[in-house]
């Protein structure tokens, strides 16, 4: 018996085909989002980084204090363009909360 080949290549065609890139382009849109887990972790490594900055700060000042000679190696402490840059994240990240 002849088996005709149209009747698995024209599904394939017109199923197959489409079915296959439509799963994978929603496997990719929802791989390029951040979840709420992410959202979380980088709150948590902003407010760390924040908090090692503050630190960074204090031991400069304790170290400036003691030894004249000392000039820091890294950024200007309360440089007003690194605050400013600051508190526009602040401002984004306390709408984002306030939106939920």
């Amino acid at each position: 018996m002849d088996f005709p080949t149209e009747l698995i290549i024209v599904p394939a065609i017109f199923i197959g085909l489409p079915w296959i890139v439509l799963h994978y382009i929603t496997k990719w849109k929802t791989a390029a989002t951040i979840t709420t887990d992410d959202e979380v972790l980088l709150d948590e490594l902003y407010n760390l980084a924040k908090r090692l900055d503050e630190r960074m700060d204090t031991v400069e000042r304790l170290v400036a204090a003691d030894n004249a000679d000392y000039r820091p190696a890294r950024i200007v402490h309360d440089q007003e363009a690194d605050n400013e840059k600051l508190r526009e994240l602040d401002r984004l990240l306390a709408e984002k909360k306030g939106a939920r």
